[in-house]
């Protein structure tokens, strides 16, 4: 089962335009793109948001490493001193 042919499509396009009519098509499209338009852009922020979050734990991490290195540091030197 594979893609509607052409006869198919046609009939298709002739039973949406009987259930909905004529004027009713150009706004269910621009619905439809706003909508995938919005989505698409919803998907990018939380992109951006992950990818933030991300940056922030690494920051994190090395600091925390930084902070660990000076304590060894610390530790060594005290004893030997």
């Amino acid at each position: 089962m594979g893609m509607p042919g052409g006869w198919e499509l046609i009939l298709i396009v002739v039973v949406i335009v009987l259930l909905f009519g004529g004027k009713k098509i150009p706004e269910l499209a621009k619905g439809l793109g706003k909508g995938i338009k919005d989505f698409k852009t919803a998907m990018n922020e939380g992109e951006e948001e992950a990818k933030k979050a991300s940056e922030e734990k690494t920051a994190e991490a090395k600091e925390l490493e930084a902070k660990k290195e000076a304590t060894t540091t610390d530790k060594k030197d005290t004893k030997n001193a």
